[in-house]
């Protein structure tokens, strides 16, 4: 009987532990933060609902939240039966190797690409990877060139007329141009990369090089001049003055020009893709739209809502990349 009584004693506290373990979790959580956006989604989807069932176009009726759902099954389905074909190309291509290679050891043997439809998922992959690559390209040159202006006034004054004049261009006016040097420069038998993917990314490299840039001079040029005193007390050399003081002072604007760059460039990226045919989710939206089917406008809507979960998604991974490198770990970032 006692070590039923005991048995059942611990039962109970670890019952009181667990729930107190999870009320101290919740009671961490700001429940606005969670029931306001919530709140926000529903109103959204009523409001698109009613609108949709009210608009008719050439193709149909306006899709509403349930048929773009329907959609985005369909389209996951396409990507499913796809990826089963290209298992089994590969498939059939090492069975019959491996008869080659039973008959003859010595025998030269190939595994050839598949180049089956692409799916809506591998461009969003094709897009993805084309922004970033991009967006790195020209963050290495806007950061170091931004750190530059913000310590040199002369260096500014020549550089900001060139800023000035550039910095309204549409990239896409830039596109024709890419386009034309990357085929004349660009020559090689065994690339690296295609030259559609380098026409988007440079492209899209001429969209983020100017928020980064400008942002970086400005979060330099304003430093607090307490830290510039401080490092010229202690004569810290030039190097070590802008890694341990400049960069780390300036990481709330540097960053804040990465977000307007990466969420610029993105948006740049679908542009320039429906313009030039480039493989991606800018190409997927524009053959829809060719295609003219009853299911195109709810298909494009899927895309339109993955553009823009990709593009929020983007922006969080620099905020938290922000939070990580910040000093300042109390600092309220939105």
């Amino acid at each position: 009987m006692t070590a039923i009584t005991n048995n059942a004693q611990s039962k109970s506290d670890e019952s009181n532990q667990l729930l107190a373990s999870v009320g101290k979790y919740l009671s961490g959580i700001d429940i606005k933060s969670i029931v306001y956006p919530m709140m926000g989604i529903i109103i959204f989807l009523f409001i698109w609902s009613v609108a949709a069932s009210r608009i008719d176009t050439s193709l149909g009726q306006f899709p509403g939240p349930a048929h773009v759902l329907e959609q985005s099954k369909s389209l996951y389905q396409e990507y499913q039966a796809e990826q089963d074909k290209a298992a089994a190309f590969y498939q059939r291509q090492e069975d019959r190797n491996a008869k080659k290679l039973a008959k003859n050891p010595e025998a030269n043997v190939k595994i050839r690409k598949y180049t089956g439809k692409e799916t809506f998922f591998a461009q969003i992959l094709t897009s993805l990877k084309t922004v970033l690559f991009g967006f790195l390209v020209a963050s290495l040159f806007a950061i170091p060139l931004g750190v530059v202006c913000g310590l040199s006034d002369a260096v500014y004054k020549g550089m900001n007329p060139l800023i000035q004049i550039f910095k309204p261009v549409s990239p896409l006016a830039w596109l024709p141009l890419i386009t034309m040097v990357v085929s004349a420069l660009y020559v090689s038998d065994d690339p690296w990369f295609e030259k559609s993917f380098l026409n988007s990314a440079f492209t899209v490299a001429l969209c983020c090089l100017w928020p980064t840039l400008i942002n970086t001079a400005v979060g330099v040029a304003n430093v607090d001049k307490d830290l510039l005193n401080v490092s010229r007390v202690i004569r810290l050399p030039a190097l070590t003055h802008v890694r341990k003081i400049i960069l780390p002072a300036s990481v709330p604007m540097i960053f804040t020009g990465l977000r307007l760059s990466l969420a610029t460039g993105w948006m740049v990226l679908i542009a320039a893709e429906m313009l030039s045919q480039n493989p991606g989710l800018g190409k997927f939206v524009w053959d829809e739209f060719q295609n003219g089917s009853s299911n195109s406008l709810a298909r494009i809507m899927v895309a339109v809502l993955a553009i823009g979960l990709i593009g929020f998604a983007l922006d969080r991974i620099i905020l938290i990349a922000q939070k990580v490198v910040s000093w300042d770990k109390q600092a309220v970032l939105r």
